[in-house]
């Protein structure tokens, strides 16, 4: 992956990625062990200049855990399937739904508040990326 440009200004971060995962419950003290340092551009952006960042508004998508205020990360260069979660221009409003292709082409949320959207001739479904991480802020 070709190496980005920083201005002088600009500071790379590298958090610390530990060897351990952490259970749901308590973790144990001697498992503090540093495997390395992580970059959170190599691990959530493969194609870089395809990549770009837009966060959430809206909850029709809260049962998989992606909600208001959420940042997705979204990748233009890969090819929409059956079942990615994309982000989509539908009559020119732009929407996050999974993408059905069969039996019928159709916009799915994960909020039994909202409908699935279903496609016919005349109507226009353009997808401007399939959504690879969700980056979600506790505090």
């Amino acid at each position: 992956m070709p190496s980005r440009p920083f201005s002088s200004s600009c500071e790379v971060l590298l958090p610390p990625l530990f060897l351990a995962r952490v259970p749901c419950g308590f973790p144990s003290p001697a498992q503090d062990y540093v495997e390395a340092r992580i970059d959170l551009n190599k691990l959530a952006v493969r194609h870089p200049s395809a990549t770009y960042f837009i966060r959430v508004n809206g909850e029709s998508m809260v049962g998989i855990g992606i909600g208001d205020g959420d940042l997705l990360v979204v990748d233009r260069s890969l090819e929409a399937t059956h079942g990615d979660i994309v982000v989509a221009a539908v009559d020119g409003e732009f929407t996050v739904k999974e993408l059905h292709l069969h039996p019928i082409v159709k916009l799915v949320p994960h909020n039994p508040l909202f409908a699935p959207r279903v496609f016919g001739n005349e109507e226009q479904l353009e997808i401007f990326g399939v959504v690879t991480f969700t980056l979600k802020a506790f505090k």
